[in-house]
């Protein structure tokens, strides 16, 4: 073991080495069972004397913080009194990272009906293991490239030609670490300070913090069964963020109408829409709509993409597709943020997808979800206390209250509100009901709670 220990002048170095080994012991630094350097080592390194060291580690000895076993060494005795913690310092952040706080975590419970989840019991385990072990021992040592694993961008340019009709090639797909630092990225080259950024609502909040966080002037717009309201949108904004596949989170698909509106909005204002589209793999209806990037001549789409929903939230991969003019800045941001993702795991997903595991996985996953969201419908269908919002697609269904309806809390039961999902504007009543964190067996009881929780005021 290295010890870093700092020695001042010539007066007394022995309690100068016993203090830090001292301090190292009580916060943690040094664990218990640990094998200290020989004094002799020790000594050497330090260059001071032998004995200087023995008598430091003697006194540690006595003290019952070091033992020593003959013929092993000397090695730590005492479990750690105290944590160390940096000093608590003057500077502050900006005054938005002030005001933007913390989000409160929900608590556990069995029926758990949290959103954006997905059932890592479906997750083909064993063969994710085997891809990632074959690249651990190719070994790739180097950097990867900013813009992403090369068979990844490509396998991902095909997956979604095929399953979204994308158009893009491997060159115009940017590999990132989830949906998140995708807009991150775009906040990075396009929000200049001050700037207008339209989004829904109710709506992603991530998304709506993340503008905030870069200094833009983040405007709510209302959405309807249609999706968002084009004419609503602030004459000022020069980027607006949807979700027109599934809307999140009332999950109701953008109608082609208002796409082609939008679009047309986009080009009269020479503006940047970014296009979310965070899980439309898991359809149960109707053939999904174009996305808006294969509808957009002009290049004003930024198609956004991750895998969090689709495999596993840990994985911390997505992607984005960005008109060539974009392209070069939000690589360079890229580089600058975190220079490239894990390339041993792009690797993995790139034989994933090509071996046809993806698509596999998609499929069991979606019949799988489809009875999950059938089972929710048809129990709550009827209920003139909550009136589903029509959806097809994704992870989550949402349900608004009845006028005088609410919610109380039910151990065990997990369900968000739709007023978290709402910025500025007045709060709607309603619950947003996942259901991939839940195992079908626990859905009916789950659901039996909520309706027990439903409570009517007179």
């Amino acid at each position: 073991m290295d010890l870093h220990i700092t020695l001042e002048g010539r007066g007394d170095l022995a309690a100068q080495v016993y203090r830090q080994l001292l301090d190292a012991i009580l916060d943690g630094r040094l664990r218990s069972g640990e094998r200290l350097p020989p004094t002799r080592e020790l000594a050497r390194r330090l260059e001071i004397s032998r004995n200087t060291v023995a008598l430091a580690y003697d006194r540690l000895v006595a003290d019952g913080f070091l033992v020593g076993r003959a013929g092993a060494g000397t090695f730590v005795s005492a479990e750690p009194v105290r944590g160390r913690a940096a000093p608590k310092g003057v500077v502050r952040p900006r005054a938005i990272w002030r005001e933007l706080g913390t989000p409160t975590a929900l608590p556990a419970g069995r029926y758990d009906f949290r959103v954006g989840v997905p059932d890592a019991r479906l997750f083909p385990m064993e063969a994710w293991r085997r891809l990632v072990a074959r690249e651990l021992r190719i070994g790739i040592a180097s950097y990867g490239r900013p813009a992403g694993h090369e068979p990844l961008r490509g396998a991902i340019s095909r997956h979604i030609g095929i399953s979204r009709s994308v158009h893009a090639g491997p060159g115009d797909v940017l590999i990132t670490n989830g949906a998140q630092q995708a807009l991150d990225l775009i906040g990075r080259v396009l929000i200049e300070p001050g700037a207008c950024v339209a989004v829904e609502e109710p709506g992603y909040p991530p998304a709506r913090t993340l503008f905030r966080s870069l200094g833009a002037r983040v405007t709510g717009v209302p959405v309807d069964a249609e999706g968002i309201d084009v004419g609503a949108i602030p004459r000022a904004a020069r980027i607006v963020y949807v979700t027109p596949s599934h809307q999140f989170p009332l999950g109701t698909p953008m109608s082609l109408a208002r796409r082609a509106a939008l679009l047309a909005w986009a080009e009269r204002r020479n503006a940047v829409v970014i296009e979310d589209d965070y899980d439309s793999e898991f359809r149960f209806g109707e053939r999904p709509l174009e996305p808006l990037q294969s509808l957009d001549r002009a290049g004003r789409v930024i198609y956004v993409g991750s895998f969090s929903k689709t495999l596993l939230p840990m994985l911390r991969l997505g992607f984005l597709v960005a008109p060539a003019s974009l392209a070069p800045a939000l690589r360079e941001a890229k580089r600058l943020s975190d220079w490239h993702s894990d390339v041993p795991t792009q690797a993995a997903l790139a034989r994933f997808i090509d071996e046809g595991l993806l698509a596999r996985h998609i499929r069991k996953a979606t019949r799988e979800y489809a009875a999950r969201h059938a089972m929710i419908a048809d129990t709550l269908d009827g209920d003139e206390r909550l009136r589903l919002v029509p959806s097809t697609a994704g992870l989550h269904l949402c349900a608004r209250l009845a006028p005088g309806v609410s919610v109380r809390p039910v151990p065990g039961l997990v369900v968000e509100r739709l007023e978290a999902y709402c910025g500025e504007s007045p709060a709607l009543p309603g619950l947003v009901l996942g259901y991939g964190g839940i195992m079908r067996d626990d859905i009916p009881e789950g659901l039996r709670l909520l309706r027990h929780a439903l409570t009517e005021q007179h």
